[in-house]
């Protein structure tokens, strides 16, 4: 007996492509346009350093997937700010 076979309907040879961004992407273009917005984020985490501000812990934590790329670029440029930046290790490569 041949096995049966579904050849000929619609959708199934094509595979599934998201063509949407990923949020790395997202934030690399925005930080293209609008490269002001990392320039202030140096100059405010400098600000919070002068004051001895120590990461979350004077005022509530800052969280979300948009903030965690400019951290670890600010970490990179400036590793003497790791007291007042703090990130989780990275989950993906």
């Amino acid at each position: 007996m041949p096995p049966t076979t579904q050849d000929g309907l619609p959708g199934l040879a094509l595979p599934f492509q998201d063509l949407r961004p990923t949020i790395t992407e997202q934030l690399k273009a925005f930080d293209m346009q609008h490269p002001w917005g990392y320039r202030a984020l140096v100059q405010l985490v400098g600000q919070r350093r002068a004051q001895g501000c120590a990461a979350g812990r004077d005022e509530g934590p800052v969280r979300g997937p948009a903030l965690a790329p400019p951290a670890r670029r600010l970490l990179a440029e400036h590793p003497q700010w790791t007291s007042v930046i703090e990130v989780r290790r990275r989950r993906a490569p």
